[in-house]
């Protein structure tokens, strides 16, 4: 059983969670006021990626890089997304620079995937 098999039921349930993260919070946006973009800025993240870790929990057999990328890109978006809702509905973010880390995180993580390209498996 190699890494992407044991780690692609991980994927699955934050592929799950944040298209329901997502739905929830555009529903929030569309419906707040005030600081209503930053909720819709974790809501867009949320929708974006879940796709994205959901077609990595299928493809791992076949991308060499899925678990990493799937790592950053979880990670990343849990950051970003949770830093903008915690500033949002808290008053203050999770920590400093919560949200760029978050961001940073889910670049590499699509270029983990794109590095995937030239690992090949056997």
């Amino acid at each position: 059983m190699t890494l992407n098999t044991r780690i692609a039921p991980l994927f699955y349930l934050f592929a799950g969670l944040f298209g329901f993260a997502g739905v929830a919070l555009a529903a929030a946006a569309a419906h707040g006021g005030g600081e209503a973009h930053l909720v819709a800025s974790a809501s867009t993240m949320c929708l974006a990626h879940a796709p994205a870790l959901l077609a990595l929990a299928i493809g791992a057999e076949r991308l060499r890089t899925a678990w990493l990328a799937g790592i950053l890109i979880g990670a990343g978006t849990l950051l970003f997304a949770g830093d903008l809702v915690a500033l949002r509905y808290a008053g203050s973010g999770l920590f400093p620079m919560a949200a760029p880390t978050g961001g940073f995180a889910m670049m590499f993580g699509w270029l983990a995937i794109a590095a995937g390209a030239f690992f090949h498996r056997s």
